[in-house]
């Protein structure tokens, strides 16, 4: 079965970004920022060797949902969409089948603080409910990684819910978690 992304025309051009489906070839790339202490601290899944990640990165199931994020043809991070059936009872159910998606990113830190990972998330958001036909975009973080929880709201992104240590972190132990989302109705965000 095709992935919904294989639908799409790559890359996805924005005023200073380019945006593609990951290939095999990103490893080495992903993994210069991925292992930072800054990015570690706050990726779902962190490996500390090398060949693990490598290991990681190149399953089907991950390549097939990661697009890698350049700047004049240097890779600066990596996004994330995953699509999934929106909860429906049992009658209407087929109508929930692939409706809306799950966000993720990682910016390599050198290049934080000068938009590109809004622009690029925006970017994504334009291609879910554009292209993709989406209805509904979640995004999820601990509480304390602000740095991805404004980005949220710089998207447009609603915050839904403030969980009270609910979120097991690998060092912190547990911590508070947000949600956000967006609607399809609800975009394009503000600037």
């Amino acid at each position: 079965m095709r992935h919904p992304l294989d639908r799409l025309d790559w890359p996805i051009l924005t005023n200073r970004l380019l945006l593609r489906r990951a290939a095999p070839g990103d490893v080495d790339a992903t993994w210069a920022f991925r292992q930072l202490p800054e990015v570690y601290e706050w990726v779902g899944a962190a490996t500390t060797m090398y060949d693990d990640y490598r290991e990681r990165f190149l399953r089907e199931e991950r390549l097939a949902d990661l697009l890698i994020v350049e700047l004049d043809g240097r890779v600066i991070g990596d996004l994330m969409l995953q699509i999934h059936d929106a909860w429906a009872q049992e009658e209407v159910a087929d109508q929930a089948k692939g409706v809306q998606g799950e966000l993720g990113w990682t910016l390599d830190p050198s290049y934080g603080g000068k938009g590109y990972a809004t622009e690029a998330v925006r970017a994504l958001i334009d291609v879910a409910f554009g292209s993709l036909g989406l209805r509904r975009l979640q995004a999820d973080c601990f509480y304390d990684n602000e740095a991805s929880w404004r980005l949220m709201e710089r998207v447009g992104m609603r915050r839904e819910q403030h969980t009270v240590r609910d979120s097991l972190h690998r060092t912190k132990g547990w911590l508070d978690g947000l949600s956000y989302a967006l609607l399809a109705e609800e975009w394009p965000a503000p600037e």
